[in-house]
């Protein structure tokens, strides 16, 4: 699957201990009525009990610009939320990463175990786009095991 583009999320919820929150390039737009968006998150996350419990999640759309965020977001837990100027909590709960122009908040709808990921499908309850109706900064890439970013063909 390294030979298929994706676009890199991260993907942030309140749990008992804390927000945890981790990258995702498994994002998809499932249903428009009901508004349906999906992910999935593998077994060997330490993100999984938490959202195994989690309510609702925040799923941010990261720009090419926002690599280092990304990086931050798949390396060690304990570094994720370790800069407090990067980040709030939404009125419910949920934290939410400053700087990212698009993020949706998402009830979990469905979630359940296939092979070795978590497959969670939420019903969209908020949306927050920053971009005033212009194209944002190209989106995120992630490809053959390295961040990218697209260019017009014009």
């Amino acid at each position: 699957m390294r030979h298929y583009p994706a676009g890199v999320t991260i993907v942030t919820l309140r749990a008992a201990h804390g927000p945890v929150g981790f990258t995702a390039t498994s994002f998809a737009s499932l249903s428009l009525d009901p508004p349906l968006v999906s992910f999935n998150i593998a077994h060997t996350s330490s993100s999984l009990e938490a959202l195994r419990a989690a309510e609702s999640v925040v799923i941010h759309f990261l720009g090419a610009h926002q690599r280092e965020l990304a990086q931050r977001f798949s390396r060690s837990a304990a570094e994720r939320f370790a800069d407090p100027a990067l980040w709030a909590e939404l009125e419910s709960g949920e934290p939410v990463l400053h700087e990212t122009p698009l993020w949706l908040r998402a009830v979990v709808h469905q979630r359940f175990d296939i092979g070795d990921h978590t497959f969670v499908a939420g019903l969209v309850t908020r949306v927050h786009d920053e971009t005033q109706g212009a194209s944002p900064a190209a989106p995120l890439l992630y490809y053959d095991g390295r961040y990218h970013q697209p260019t017009e063909l014009g």
